[in-house]
């Protein structure tokens, strides 16, 4: 594989969720740092950057609501666009299409949230057989509490879909090891 045939998923980094009332800029600074990072960087090496919005037909995530758009300050410049109505990036969007037709057989996942359709497009992908580089670093999600009643906070998400992902599903790459290419990342 090589970074040619690699393509960048910013999965649902858009104003609506700026909407939700679970929104928290506790974890954002860090989150857009290392976005941006992984956008500029897959720009430099030339590798595809494809962004998906989630959409539904009512609401914050309604086109016509004016949330369906880069949440800022990101700043993408997309090679591709794709809506999607499920969790998965890969069902109804025709994103599946698209990566065929570019030959793309590696991507590196990224955007929000963490454990809902950043993880459902990765798991989904891998039995596909792509290969996937989870960059969790360039993922976000918020606190959320169980049935149970236990709060869980960000982090504890995060590391959890790291450990079911992890050698399964993903490799789980900082912004550095996803943007290299395929020699480097097995030396890494």
């Amino acid at each position: 594989m090589s970074l040619a045939d690699t393509a960048l998923i910013v999965i649902d980094a858009q104003e609506s969720f700026r909407q939700r009332p679970y929104w928290s800029d506790a974890d954002t600074a860090a989150y857009f740092d290392r976005q941006q990072a992984l956008i500029d960087g897959a720009r430099q090496a030339g590798i595809a950057v494809v962004q998906i919005f989630h959409v539904e037909p009512a609401g914050v995530f309604a086109l016509d609501s004016g949330f369906v758009k880069a949440l800022a300050p990101l700043r993408v410049e997309a090679d591709a666009v794709f809506h999607k109505t499920r969790h998965s990036a890969l069902v109804g969007s025709g994103l599946d299409v698209w990566l065929t037709e570019h030959g793309i057989r590696r991507l590196l996942i990224s955007g929000i949230r963490t454990e809902q359709c950043c993880e459902t497009t990765t798991r989904h992908a891998s039995d596909l057989g792509y290969a996937v580089d989870f960059v969790s670093e360039a993922t976000l999600t918020f606190a959320m509490r169980d049935a149970h009643g236990r709060d869980w906070s960000a982090a504890e998400i995060k590391a959890r879909s790291e450990l079911v992902l992890d050698q399964r599903f993903a490799r789980i790459a900082t912004v550095a090891q996803a943007l290299a290419g395929p020699a480097q990342r097995q030396a890494a």
